[in-house]
């Protein structure tokens, strides 16, 4: 059985997965594994992502809708960043995360990662869907 994901693209070029709690993690791996290095915001997700409890609960309390991991101005400087921010969710008693991509990170790369974990990958781009409107 293969299992399908989608990858949003937005107007920013900011791109998007939304995952099962311990696939984000996976994913997170793949993408630092395919790029060869890490950024504090991919060490900062890992921490969100691990307590994922935590985060929810603050989340939630701070009326949030997404978290931004701390970047370091190195990282910013180099184009290393990878992660712009995270969103929990809670769908019954599945936690999922929604993974935003930084806009340097290709499209290419997070199919690669994503074909490599045995996702079949939908790119959507959104701007294309704002001007079919």
């Amino acid at each position: 059985m293969t299992r399908r994901v989608v990858v949003e693209v937005d107007m920013g070029k900011y791109k998007s997965v939304n995952l099962e709690h311990g696939e984000a993690e996976k994913l997170l791996s793949t993408i630092i594994e395919e790029l060869g290095y890490e950024s504090t915001d991919a060490a900062e997700t890992f921490r969100i992502i691990r307590n994922f409890d935590t985060f929810y609960e603050t989340m939630k309390k701070k009326f949030k809708d997404y978290l931004a991991p701390s970047k370091s101005l190195d990282d910013m400087i180099r184009g290393t960043v990878i992660v712009d921010r995270v969103k929990l969710l809670r769908e019954g008693d599945e936690k999922r995360v929604v993974i935003v991509f930084d806009r340097r990170i290709s499209e290419e790369t997070l199919a690669k990662a994503l074909k490599k974990l045995g996702y079949e990958v939908e790119i959507k781009r959104l701007v294309e869907e704002a001007k079919a409107k």
